[in-house]
């Protein structure tokens, strides 16, 4: 196995990690700061854009939910930033951010709790110099996205707001966690109520996959090294593999993942956004609105999903590293009878001029074999002609040649080629040649939403989903979430925990004569 090389410089490296665009001094507000995510992500996510020199000087925080949590909510933010990763406890001062901290206790229906939060921010622009700006982040449950939307805009919080009428620098964003929607109907009838209080480009609806290093390098990859992009089309790909799958299970989450289920939870976003770096054209610039209108494209160009092509499970009892767990119909909270997928896999093609005949296998998955997220493009197999006097059977099973991208963990790209076993005999073996970001760059302690986060207090919605990017991707699996939900399986659940789903999935790509990678 070859290992790639890579030589970057000192200086080149320490300006990757700090951005030449510095934001505005701002406040970011996040309902529902009470939640996991706040204290395992975003915080951390904040504190390491403050040690890279990356947040403006004139900056706050304004957890916003509803219990009392006055007295110790700035403690328990600093307690996640230092099990957060990146930070010395030793050595790193923390206090000076930490002192940033605020937290305002409402409930989110609550009008007088709206008037009190707005209060509190022009308090703090007035103290902390932050002019005004806003970053609202919504982690709370779906169904107290459009409450907040509404009060914020009913309390005049969703537009800038001048302490002198001749200043207009001041701006107002916000940002939302998935899932955005549920069917294609529930998210346009979301972005209608978005867009009467914020405009499209104040909105960032957010997918943490987007923030790893790895997906954004797809496009590296693919636009700024030319002898890839040549052959990145139907004459040379034979087929494409996406799959995202996890060894855990629900973690607790039984109602809502009773209502959402795979394709839902992972299918429609990230492995849709994978999917649309992968096989996008090239942007006229990598300005938000040049990619999100290449990313559009793809997702419309895609022939509505037969149901032929579609395929969902849900695990029972199984090994998973070792251990006994159980069934998904036996987690915490979970119907009996559930007809939830814990796995789902699709078939999908693209109709356009690079991408026509060309199939797409994806595939996501709970209590599977492996946590792995990988991208696999397998090219054509060159005629055999040449190799088809062997004397051995060394020169049987010739490969065709592969690039898989892994995402997570162990993030990296691989390069599947033939060559030569030394010898006096024509043996060919494959061999893979292989470039890891760990070993290359050094391990980093970023989760994503450092990129995410920054791009949002400067506005720049590059790797954020546009409303029509949304829509059309539900337009895509609410037709297979609605055959479903009126087809149930009686044969629930069909694969193993610890295995790689049922078999149905892997006949899924067995009709075309073809196999999933092994990973």
């Amino acid at each position: 196995m070859a290992t790639a090389q890579v030589s970057i410089s000192p200086e080149a490296l320490k300006a990757s990690q700090h951005s030449e665009r510095s934001p505005d001094p701002c406040i970011v507000v996040i309902f529902g700061a009470s939640g996991d995510l706040t204290k395992r992500k975003l915080l951390p996510a904040l504190y390491h854009l403050e040690q890279a020199g990356n947040l403006p000087e004139n900056f706050a925080v304004v957890g916003v939910a509803r219990r009392p949590l006055g007295q110790t909510f700035a403690e328990e933010m600093k307690e996640g930033i230092e099990s957060g990763g990146g930070v010395d406890a030793a050595e790193d001062d923390l206090q000076p951010f930490v002192d940033r901290i605020r937290y305002h206790q409402m409930n989110f229906d609550d009008d007088k709790g709206y008037a009190g939060l707005k209060g509190l921010l022009a308090e703090m622009d007035g103290q902390l110099g932050t002019q005004g700006n806003r970053l609202f982040y919504l982690a709370t449950a779906p169904e107290y996205f459009s409450d907040i939307i509404r009060f914020l805009g009913e309390h005049g919080m969703a537009q800038p707001e001048e302490l002198r009428p001749e200043e207009r620098t001041s701006w107002v964003r916000v940002v939302i966690e998935k899932p955005f929607g549920h069917d294609l109907e529930s998210a346009k009838a979301l972005n209608d109520e978005v867009n009467k209080v914020f405009h499209e480009d104040q909105v960032f609806r957010i997918d943490h996959y987007l923030g790893k290093e790895t997906v954004q390098n797809i496009l590296v990859f693919r636009f700024a090294n030319g002898i890839f992009e040549n052959v990145w089309n139907r004459n040379y790909i034979d087929h494409i593999e996406i799959t995202a799958a996890e060894t855990i299970g629900i973690e607790g989450r039984g109602p809502f993942y009773e209502k959402a289920g795979a394709l839902r939870d992972v299918m429609q976003n990230h492995v849709m956004e994978l999917l649309s770096f992968v096989t996008m054209e090239p942007p006229v610039s990598f300005e938000a609105s040049a990619v999100r209108a290449e990313k559009i494209k793809v997702y419309r160009a895609i022939k509505p999903i037969h149901f032929a092509d579609t395929v969902r499970g849900q695990y029972g009892p199984g090994i998973v590293d070792g251990k006994a767990v159980a069934g998904y119909r036996e987690e915490d909270r979970v119907h009996p009878r559930s007809q939830t997928e814990t796995y789902a896999a699709l078939r999908v093609e693209i109709e356009n001029w690079r991408w026509a005949g060309v199939p797409i296998y994806l595939r996501v998955g709970k209590r599977m074999a492996k946590r792995v997220t990988e991208i696999t493009i397998q090219f054509r197999q060159p005629p055999l002609l040449l190799f088809k006097d062997t004397n051995g059977k060394c020169m049987e099973g010739i490969t065709s040649n592969v690039i898989s991208m892994r995402i997570q963990p162990d993030e990296g790209i691989a390069l599947r080629f033939e060559a030569k076993v030394p010898g006096p005999t024509m043996c060919i073996s494959p061999v893979d040649m292989n470039f890891n970001y760990s070993e290359a760059f050094g391990v980093s302690s970023a989760n994503g939403y450092e990129r995410l986060l920054l791009d949002a207090m400067l506005g720049d919605g590059t790797l954020f989903s546009h409303r029509d990017g949304v829509e059309a991707t539900w337009a895509l699996m609410t037709p297979v979430l609605e055959h479903w939900a009126k087809n149930p399986i009686k044969d629930l659940p069909n694969y193993a925990a610890g295995t790689w789903g049922p078999t149905t999935g892997d006949a899924l790509m067995e009709m075309d004569g073809r196999k999933w990678r092994k990973l």
